[in-house]
């Protein structure tokens, strides 16, 4: 388990709910990953991620999906990617993501609490 944190710096954190417009294969990254951009809906807008969850998800089984996002982390550039957002998802021994989503479809741009 991580350091125990207050409510207050978890408060600091923007997650909201965003959904997959595009996907493509980040060709200069080390290990494979994917660009994915995310509508986080009128207030946050579209933004970016190059992500590793080429596991389980590709192109075709992403786009119109929902996610959720951590919005407020500072630019990262990863292997040429722009990185505006860090999508969340589970971990598993081998290092496989299972994203998180929504059980059923929500408006874009909500918070996560």
């Amino acid at each position: 388990m991580k350091e125990q944190i207050t409510y207050d710096i978890f408060d600091k954190v923007d997650i909201r709910l965003g959904t997959i417009l595009s996907v493509k294969k980040n060709e200069k990254a080390r290990k494979p990953s994917l660009v994915v951009e995310i509508d986080f809906g009128k207030e946050i807008g579209i933004k970016q991620s190059s992500a590793q969850i080429t596991h389980f998800y590709n192109a075709e089984n992403l786009i119109g999906k929902q996610v959720i996002g951590v919005c407020n982390f500072a630019e990262k550039n990863i292997a040429g990617v722009k990185s505006q957002v860090l999508i969340l998802g589970s971990i598993d021994k081998e290092g496989r993501v299972t994203l998180l989503h929504p059980s059923q479809e929500a408006e874009n741009g909500l918070p996560i609490a």
